[in-house]
């Protein structure tokens, strides 16, 4: 499918024609980004976005542990510098 480039302001722009948002099911935010001479427009990932699907796999592999072995037990810094 052609189209033009089309004058915005002081910028230019393409009008996607609705069916191509509607297959593409693109929102209202994208990120654009050029490759190998062409713009590619795709969903704006979101912030976290895959983070749920990472903890799954920590929590397979057992790399989900705590760092202090007891996270209950003061350190010296919590004995002698601490204020409560």
């Amino acid at each position: 499918m052609k189209t033009n480039i089309i004058r915005i302001g002081n910028s230019q722009g393409v009008r996607i024609p609705k069916i191509l948002l509607e297959q593409s099911r693109l929102g209202t935010e994208v990120e654009l980004e050029v490759q190998n001479e062409m713009i590619v427009i795709r969903s704006a990932t979101q912030p976290r976005d895959g983070w749920a699907e990472q903890f799954r796999l920590m929590s397979e592999c057992g790399d989900d542990k705590m760092i202090d072995e007891d996270p209950g037990e003061q350190t010296d810094w919590d004995k002698e510098e601490w204020e409560w």
